[in-house]
């Protein structure tokens, strides 16, 4: 590795946000979680979760819509709902899902400069009723069209965007989130893949 290419996935690495994370829920086209991966990259989160407790586990990714973005995150897949809980409870202060409910929050009233793991559903059935129970509220993206509903990776991409606005503008990305134990350890996995084109 070039060390014009290092320093820049150290750059890349001290901008990852550790107190951020997706989690996709029984989303079945391989695209959509994809272009999920790639939106998560380019906003600087690493972790993101799968799980599936409905369909069988993705053995691959749409490459197209990824542009290979999943061999640069820390993709965690799940197919037991406490399990997946665990874990999150384990890094992430809240967890919040898309629903459309009496008592959901707006996009815009989410504190994203505290600890938030932001969980997205199947593209018919949307979150689950039993994750749904588990997580701390929810949330909606306001809109003001007929269609009430809009693509995972597109409802996706709207939030974490917001997610990153406000992070940025609290000083988030000016000092790295992830301890050296895991920028080091990132750095080594993506030197190795580096290596193997």
């Amino acid at each position: 590795m070039t060390p014009e290419r290092r320093n820049k996935l150290l750059k890349v690495l001290q901008q990852r946000q550790a107190n951020l994370t997706v989690v996709m829920e029984n989303v079945q086209d391989p695209h959509n979680i994809s272009a999920v991966m790639r939106t998560c990259d380019a906003v600087g989160i690493q972790d993101i979760y799968i799980l599936n407790t409905k369909i069988p586990r993705h053995k691959k990714f749409g490459a197209k819509s990824s542009s290979s973005a999943a061999k640069w995150l820390t993709v965690h897949q799940f197919d037991d709902l406490d399990a997946c809980i665990t874990a999150l409870r384990q890094q992430y202060k809240t967890i919040l899902t898309t629903h459309l409910s009496s008592d959901a929050i707006s996009l815009h009233e989410i504190d994203f400069t505290q600890s938030i793991a932001l969980v997205f559903g199947n593209e018919h059935e949307g979150v689950s009723d039993a994750l749904r129970r588990k997580a701390d509220g929810n949330f909606i993206i306001p809109q003001m069209g007929i269609i009430q509903s809009l693509n995972i990776s597109v409802a996706c991409a709207v939030t974490i965007y917001e997610a990153m606005r406000q992070k940025k503008n609290a000083g988030h990305y000016a000092n790295p989130s992830l301890s050296m134990e895991r920028t080091d350890s990132l750095m080594n996995e993506w030197g190795f893949e580096e290596n193997e084109k």
